[in-house]
């Protein structure tokens, strides 16, 4: 079974940036899709984005559209998240999850979908 690992959390005013990395170990990430999700205070743990095991697709959730991007590094078995003009609201712990990936199967957006989750970071933008 794969093991995740989330690392680069931090504090940041608006407007800052960071880059989240999940680290996979286990077996390889090449054949997973991937996602960050987050859970800010008092709320569900959501979608952020995704991108399914051959790279080529990319999801995002509205309000993250233009501010973040989702990479891989199938080389490294490492998930990325850059996160440029962060916004208060963008506090929150941030998980990375996978699931084996199927050819022609869109990864959703649903945490249901996802059975291998990190343990999370968390990410706290001041004003």
């Amino acid at each position: 079974q794969v093991h995740l690992v989330e690392s680069g959390g931090g504090s940041v005013q608006a407007g800052g940036s960071l880059r989240l990395s999940c680290a996979g170990s286990g077996r390889t990430l090449s054949s997973y899709d991937m996602a960050w999700f987050r859970q800010g205070p008092g709320n569900e743990r959501e979608f952020v984005t995704s991108i399914d095991w051959t790279g080529e697709n990319t999801y995002y959730v509205d309000s993250v559209k233009r501010r973040f991007t989702i990479s891989r590094d199938d080389a490294k078995n490492t998930l990325y998240l850059q996160m440029m003009t962060l916004k208060p609201e963008d506090t929150a712990v941030y998980y990375c999850a996978a699931r084996l990936g199927r050819l022609g199967v869109r990864p959703s957006r649903e945490k249901e979908y996802y059975d291998r989750w990190g343990q999370g970071t968390q990410v706290t933008v001041s004003s």
